[in-house]
């Protein structure tokens, strides 16, 4: 299971799921189109993705 951790509060998300299959999203970076990097939970069936969650403004990590 990935978990999402907030570095500054410690904060934690664990398991999501995608409201179409019911599968686990899993962890993943996109590049955008001005070369920065987003961090990404994605159905592994292709059913789409949402950006990773945020909390004390900002992102949350992963460690995969």
């Amino acid at each position: 299971m990935a978990a999402y951790v907030c570095e500054i509060c410690g904060m934690s998300v664990g398991t999501m799921t995608c409201g179409t299959c019911g599968k686990e999203l899993v962890h993943d970076t996109i590049t955008t189109d001005d070369g920065e990097t987003v961090h990404v939970s994605k159905c592994p069936d292709g059913h789409g993705m949402v950006k990773s969650p945020l909390c004390c403004g900002q992102d949350m990590t992963c460690n995969v």
